[in-house]
């Protein structure tokens, strides 16, 4: 008569991997990847031994031996295969100099920069959808003017990350504009830099950080600047990035004011004059800062006097928020090459700004200081936290 011995450790190693598994939370987990992580490992000591025997030979007749381990990573490895990520959203931030020196004049007609660049909340949101087409990318956008051509960085992006790394992801995207354009807030160059993030997510982050941030350089000066983690003193055109702990609390608010009109770039360039430019050290400013804080003296912009050229109506307007702040602000100046002027310690603009009919269709945003945690992308405050706050998640994707 045969007589069947199981010996089996099979009840509690699956318990084990169920609250292994299923306990592990979305900011834990590397962004773009399944929810079976190809790495995860089970115990080792999990088998089953089924053995038949006859009792009148003693000899054995059936011995089969299975293993929960390899069945159970066999199955991850197929859900990694087949559960890609086909869709996500990010937010894209912009961002503020609380100081731009401009310190010299370069061979190749550039000049060279010193600057504390720092991200604020206000940001684009960016849809990424991927394609079935292996030839082109469809960009969308809610606000009229913005390019959807070649010309725009997003396309620039997904171009330059497709020609370095060998992929062929093409993708549907949707720009959901907020920062305004020609604003001195960096909005083009955080749209590229976002959209590299993304790309290199839908490819399984086959290139670093630090690749992405050096090649980001080849299509705009300030792109680098959005993979430090959210502030930085940068040099050169603005592409050397030295990632720094934020020297501004994150509960000092601000309020963003810019006129319809936008200042070009190059004709704010073209009118500068480096001998009449500020002589102060850009890292006693740094220092300063660090130590003491943001105040007026420490916020110098060295494209204020040939964008006030520009614009006139622009010197006006900032010497008006000084004014009527009487106090409130901190600092009150430009960012970038304008033409936003930018009021820090308080949300609130000045009252003049709602009754003046010249500044009827300026925008106005308040905003705080933000950064991002290591390895993961920057994420807008939520609606009704307090100022400064850092919420959990970085991304918000779907998997299908």
């Amino acid at each position: 008569m045969a007589s069947c011995n199981i010996l089996c450790s099979v009840k509690p190693q699956i318990d084990s991997f169920k609250k292994s598994c299923f306990s592990q939370s979305w900011s834990n987990r590397p962004h773009g990847s399944s929810y079976f992580n190809k790495n995860f490992q089970f115990r080792r000591s999990s088998f089953v031994i089924v053995k038949a025997s006859d009792s009148r030979t003693s000899k054995k007749q059936v011995e089969i031996t299975y293993n929960p381990e390899e069945k159970f990573n066999k199955l991850a490895d197929e859900v990694d295969r087949e559960a890609g990520l086909s869709r996500l959203t990010l937010f894209s931030p912009c961002k503020i100099n609380v100081f731009l020196r401009i310190t010299s004049k370069r061979d190749d007609g550039y000049h060279d920069l010193a600057s504390l660049f720092h991200v604020i909340s206000l940001g684009d949101k960016i849809k990424f959808s991927l394609s079935p087409s292996k030839s082109k990318d469809r960009l969308s956008t809610n606000v009229a003017g913005v390019p959807l051509d070649e010309s725009n960085l997003i396309i620039k992006a997904l171009n330059l990350y497709r020609k370095k790394t060998g992929t062929d992801n093409y993708f549907w995207i949707h720009l959901d504009k907020k920062v305004p354009t020609g604003a001195g807030l960096g909005g083009g160059s955080s749209n590229a830099a976002t959209t590299l993030w993304a790309a290199n997510q839908f490819s399984g982050c086959v290139a670093t950080e630090k690749e992405l941030q050096e090649w980001s350089g080849e299509i705009g000066s300030d792109i680098p600047f959005f993979f430090s983690h959210g502030a930085a003193y940068c040099t050169g055109r603005g592409e050397v990035v030295q990632d720094i702990p934020s020297p501004i609390p994150f509960d000092i608010p601000m309020v963003l004011i810019k006129p319809q009109q936008a200042c070009s770039t190059a004709e704010v360039y073209k009118r500068f004059q480096l001998d009449l430019s500020s002589k102060v050290d850009p890292l006693s400013l740094l220092e300063k800062i660090s130590t003491s804080g943001i105040s007026q003296d420490v916020c110098v912009n060295d494209l204020e006097p040939p964008a006030f050229e520009v614009l006139p109506s622009l010197k006006r307007l900032k010497q008006r928020v000084i004014a009527a702040g009487r106090g409130q602000y901190d600092a009150v100046f430009m960012s970038g090459s304008g033409s936003t002027i930018v009021g820090v310690g308080s949300p609130d603009p000045p009252q003049f700004v709602y009754d003046d009919e010249e500044y009827k269709d300026v925008f106005l945003s308040e905003a705080s200081f933000i950064t991002r945690p290591a390895n993961e992308w920057y994420v807008e405050p939520v609606s009704g936290s307090n100022i400064g706050d850092q919420p959990e998640f970085s991304t918000s994707f779907d998997m299908s």
